[in-house]
């Protein structure tokens, strides 16, 4: 018995080095990384944004063909229906899109205008300041205003990108048709590559994969729905101008979690200043509010079954993705170490079993 512990202590000893092992080397290659996610992302994002379609629909297929229904039927009523709902949620919501960029756009240059004032009504101000502390803020705001510089040039950057990229997404129902229509041949090309001893705990595996992934995407896209809900509702309530887009943008980055919320309100609370300071506090008290609502009450209604991640690893997954491969990054690192996880879990156990 003692012999056996032993070994096991060691095997966990020897994954973990691995682990680290991996982790350290894909750190060393982070730029090479970098360079590889620039080239192959705009080939795997259609194919991600299908998978993550495909989650979300096959619920709905199975519903179908339990009632009777063959596959490849129900994923055409399937695809008949979302299509006459998205085009009527986009024919009302588009003109309301675009009259707020378009508004914002006009608006920009006297917002900017008026925070330039700000910044020069400070530095007037700041010679009652000392010496120590006015050099500290010289040069924070310096940094500050090149890291500003470098990151809205960023997100313009990557907007074009995305923008160019959208021609990728006209194979994207394509690719979610098939997925839907052939995932049980999908699965057994997948488990053909394995020796027959292993395809009953290949099939396991895949199966806690598939459901941790797809109880995780499902989730958090109808979390990020319903919190975009409730931040458009607040702050119509408040009466803060774009509410429509500023939404859009909190619903989409609570997609990322823990730093998700803070990149989401920022806009809006930056935005609410140049309104006046007490929207500024209405506009962070909206969004507070709505935290604690999908903190303590959504998601874990919603989500059920947690993916039971360590926050500290969390935390290192969002700083890895972030600096490789950006906001792409923040989003799919999650359920990459998820998946990651169920299989090492899989592998930890059936080499104990030996």
């Amino acid at each position: 018995m003692f012999d056996l512990k032993r070994g096991r202590t060691l095997y966990l000893a020897l994954v973990t080095l691995v682990v680290l092992a991996c982790v350290w080397l894909l750190w060393e290659m982070r730029e090479v990384l970098k360079l590889i996610g620039a080239i192959i992302g705009s080939v795997l994002a259609p194919f991600l944004i299908s998978v993550v379609i495909a989650y979300l629909l096959n619920p709905l297929v199975h519903l179908l063909q339990r009632r009777g229904m063959p596959r490849g039927m129900s994923i055409l009523v399937i695809y008949i229906v979302f299509f006459l709902f998205a085009t009527a949620a986009l024919i009302n919501m588009i003109p309301l899109f675009i009259d707020q960029l378009r508004e914002l756009g006009e608006k920009l240059p006297a917002l900017i205008k008026q925070v330039e004032g700000w910044m020069n009504d400070f530095h007037e101000n700041k010679r009652y300041l000392p010496l120590a502390v006015r050099n500290a803020v010289d040069s924070n705001l310096g940094a500050l205003e090149v890291k500003t510089t470098t990151y809205i040039s960023h997100i313009l950057t990557r907007a074009g990108v995305a923008v160019e990229g959208m021609a990728g997404a006209f194979v994207v129902p394509f690719l979610v048709f098939y997925m839907l229509k052939d995932v049980k041949g999908i699965e057994r090309t997948v488990i053909a590559f394995f020796p027959k001893d292993n395809r009953q705990e290949i099939i396991r595996l895949l199966r806690n994969i598939d459901e941790a992934l797809g109880n995780y995407i499902r989730g958090q896209l109808l979390v990020a729905f319903l919190v975009g809900v409730l931040a458009y509702i607040g702050l119509l309530i408040v009466r803060m101008p774009y509410g429509f887009l500023l939404a859009l943008i909190v619903a989409v980055t609570n997609i990322i979690p823990y730093v998700g919320p803070f990149i989401g309100a920022a806009p809006a609370v930056l935005l609410g200043f140049t309104v006046s300071p007490m929207m500024a506090v209405k506009v962070l008290v909206v969004n507070l509010v709505i935290q604690q609502l999908e903190g303590n009450v959504i998601s874990p209604l919603l989500i059920g079954r947690s993916l039971k991640l360590h926050p500290m690893l969390i935390i290192f997954a969002l700083l890895f993705g972030g600096e490789m491969f950006g906001m792409m990054g923040l989003i799919l690192c999650i359920p990459v170490v998820a998946v990651g996880k169920v299989i090492l879990q899989h592998l930890v156990l059936h080499y104990m079993k030996r």
